[in-house]
């Protein structure tokens, strides 16, 4: 019984040994074609310089289109700067034309009430076209309290006693740019009178 046994333990022990060899082969078998992808190291050094001259022109192209873009851009930023104004100028040519008309109406007629009408036409087609096209519109401040914000006051008159600075004469129109002030009017102002006496004086600021 124990020879037996003895030679069954024997005739198992290779079979186990034997176990780990095929995986070892396959381990072998991929990593093959990693090693032999290149016939030489020589290869492998060609293909990389291969590589990074393809990046390096991929890189030189990228830079080139991005400075034409940038150059495209700064000409456009010039010309839109340039050629802000041209619709505005565009209107105005119409306007230059009509007092060019009106001249030449005067130089040919001595009518002046007739001169006088077609100026104020074209007075009030200017201010309409502003308004209308590009915002601008001019407001009236005779009869309105004084605002610092609206008004530079050039002149002070002195009123009733208790009275509120108001606007008495507009000197120079104010105009507006949509919501903003962009021109404040230059006016006479109303300042209550401390001993109830009126006089004018120049404007040192309304009080």
């Amino acid at each position: 019984m124990s020879k037996k046994k003895d030679q069954e333990e024997i005739s198992e022990g290779p079979q186990n040994s034997s176990g780990p060899e095929p995986e070892q082969s396959t381990a072998a078998a991929e990593s093959a074609p990693e090693s032999g992808q290149y016939a030489s190291a020589e290869d492998r050094i060609a293909a990389q310089d291969k590589e990074i001259a393809d990046l390096n022109d991929k890189l030189l192209r990228k830079q080139a289109d991005f400075e034409n873009y940038r150059k495209r851009m700064l000409r456009e930023r010039e010309d839109a700067a340039r050629y802000a104004n041209a619709s505005l100028l565009t209107d105005i040519i119409g306007l230059i034309d009509d007092f060019e008309r009106a001249i030449r109406s005067a130089e040919e007629s001595s009518d002046f009430g007739t001169f006088l009408q077609g100026i104020s036409m074209i007075e009030k087609q200017f201010v309409e076209m502003l308004e209308s096209r590009w915002g601008l519109k001019r407001f009236a401040s005779v009869g309105e309290g004084f605002d610092p914000n609206r008004h530079e006051a050039v002149l002070r008159v002195e009123g009733p006693a208790g009275s509120k600075p108001t606007v008495v004469e507009d000197y120079q129109k104010g105009y507006y740019l949509h919501e903003r002030v962009l021109r404040p009017a230059r006016v006479k102002v109303m300042v209550p009178a401390a001993d109830g006496t009126s006089k004018d004086s120049p404007d040192d600021g309304a009080r």
